[in-house]
């Protein structure tokens, strides 16, 4: 079977084609991005209505109308802080124990029975002074059969003496054996060491009746009683008989990351101060200075140990108490401080929003962070004393958004409406882009204005729209003429208006006090304040029928 022979495009025909299919896509294309960005009356304003009579030439540049050429978006308002110079102190933070300087469990180093208990519990005691005694009376007979020892030793050492001397006399004479002399010497040497024994054993007993008065080794607070009198006390008692702490000075032991102990290492000797916290960390219980810091990193936890002093002198630091120790490293002197809130941190690292207060709008600036306080931040690098940020409304800007400072008129930085009030502009921006747009869809079919291409190709879509935008431009002016015109614009806000605009401010004291006022010029009839009103109510009747016709 033959194949039929299709017939060839000439190629002038190809080009023609791909000429139509290029421009069917522009065409599309256009269609789709005119749709899902639709401009509004004022844009349209100023494509169509160009050199309009009175000067309202166009919605975006008309005169006075300067803010909405650039802006982007509509003006935000913020909060702004200026950066300055401060001394920023490095302050280290940690959970710490009070730990007194020592604790003495006093136990009795005699046996016998307790007689006497000479505290009281909690008294406050100083070194040296007596707690408790013992019975002493059988310490006191050993004392005094110590001595009778020593004593009689001693008598039997002179006897000795003086016969060594009658001997050695005798020797001189030849009349007795030098043996004789040799062992009397030797006897004499015996007794004196028995005097030496005797001397011990007598400070023995000395010492045994001075245990029987037992006295505090330290100075400090005396806890609960261990014993009652009368009761057998003994040197392996586990309890005691008092139990002593001193509080005055004290120490408080707290561990920080291995990270901070060179800094603590090299500034030892700098006296750092620290402070002693409730667990509130809102009232400050002592204050005092870094003491020690350990010779080792506990390897479990990668923290080391450290110690700070209190003198306590009020007696508010308590033996094993949390507190919170707030300790001062150092101090950075000069450095440039922004408030906290100011900021921000994104993907590329922190930076803030500078504004340029020329044209009340704010770049965005890489910075470097440094040590922080509760309400400060110190910028290392990327910002100057002077420079002001913004603190507060940052979460809506971008690099170039318009802003409006807390003490700015209501209407300045407010770009979107520079094409609306066009200066002199006989139905300026907004109504002559609308009136031109409503020209242009009555425009017949094929008129002068448009070629027979652009009226086929554009009737089944521009049309429409065009006619949907004049009658609600037309519908628009007509509102904004009734609203201008009605009573009830000079006499102010209606009670509901009035509640409403209070409540949409009363998280903010500041924007919430300027409201007040504006609405007391309102009712003192103040030319200024109603011609605001005006100007509110007229842009709000806008507002909302773009909403509409969207």
């Amino acid at each position: 079977m033959e194949e039929t022979e299709l017939p060839r495009l000439s190629r002038r025909a190809k080009i023609i084609g791909a000429v139509i299919a290029i421009l069917a896509v522009a065409g599309l294309g256009w269609l789709a991005w005119d749709l899902t960005h639709d401009k509004s009356a004022s844009a349209q304003g100023g494509a169509a209505g160009g050199g309009g009579a009175g000067g309202g030439a166009g919605g975006r540049s008309g005169p006075g109308g300067a803010g909405g050429a650039n802006g982007r978006g509509p003006a935000v308002t913020v909060g702004v802080a200026t950066a300055e110079k401060a001394d920023v102190p490095v302050v280290l933070e940690a959970l710490g124990t009070v730990t007194p300087l020592a604790t003495v469990k006093v136990r009795s180093q005699v046996n016998g029975t307790l007689q006497e208990l000479q505290y009281t519990e909690g008294q406050m005691v100083k070194k040296g002074q007596v707690l408790a005694v013992i019975d002493p009376r059988q310490f006191e007979m050993a004392l005094q059969q110590a001595t009778g020892q020593r004593m009689k030793d001693e008598a039997q050492l002179q006897a000795a003496r003086v016969t060594l001397d009658r001997y050695r006399t005798l020797l001189t004479q030849d009349s007795i054996a030098r043996q004789d002399v040799d062992t009397q010497e030797a006897t004499v040497k015996q007794l004196e060491a028995t005097i030496v024994i005797d001397r011990a054993n007598e400070g023995t007993a000395r010492l045994n009746l001075g245990y029987t008065r037992v006295v505090a080794p330290v100075a400090g607070r005396v806890g609960l009683r261990q014993v009652d009198i009368g009761n057998y006390v003994s040197t392996s008692d586990t309890n005691g008989v008092a139990v002593i702490t001193q509080l005055s000075p004290i120490d408080v032991q707290f561990s920080v990351a291995q990270d901070s102990a060179p800094a603590l290492q090299q500034n030892t000797n700098a006296g750092m101060a620290a402070q002693a916290l409730d667990r509130t960390r809102s009232i400050v219980i002592d204050t005092g200075s870094f003491a020690s810091l350990d010779n080792q990193i506990d390897t479990t936890t990668g923290t080391v140990k450290a110690k700070a002093r209190f003198q306590n002198t009020s007696l508010a630091l308590f033996p094993s108490q949390f507190v919170n120790i707030r300790l001062n490293v150092q101090t950075i002197k000069g450095a440039t401080v922004v408030p906290v809130a100011a900021l921000r941190h994104g993907n590329n690292g922190d930076f803030v929003f500078v504004l340029n207060a020329a044209d009340r709008t704010v770049s965005m600036r890489t910075v470097k962070a440094g040590q922080a306080t509760v309400d400060k931040v110190q910028i290392v690098t990327g910002l100057q004393p002077g420079e002001r940020v913004i603190t507060d409304g940052a979460d809506r800007l971008r690099d170039g958004s318009r802003v409006i400072l807390p003490g700015d008129a209501p209407g300045a930085g407010g770009g979107s409406r520079g094409g609306a009030s066009g200066a002199g502009g006989a139905g300026g921006g907004r109504r002559h882009g609308a009136s031109a747009a409503a020209s242009a869809a009555a425009l017949p079919e094929g008129s002068p204005t448009q070629s027979p291409t652009q009226s086929a190709a554009q009737a089944p879509t521009s049309a429409p729209r065009m006619s949907r935008r004049a009658s609600a431009s037309a519908q628009g002016n007509t509102t904004a003429a009734e609203t201008a015109a009605s009573p009830a614009l000079s006499k102010g806000p209606t009670p509901e208006q009035r509640q409403r605009m209070l409540d949409a401010v009363k998280d903010n004291p500041e924007q919430l006090d300027r409201r007040k006022k504006f609405l007391d010029a309102l009712d003192k009839g103040d030319p200024q304040a109603l011609e605001r009103w005006q100007t509110m109510q007229q842009r709000r009747g806008q507002g909302s029928q773009g909403s509409n016709n969207q």
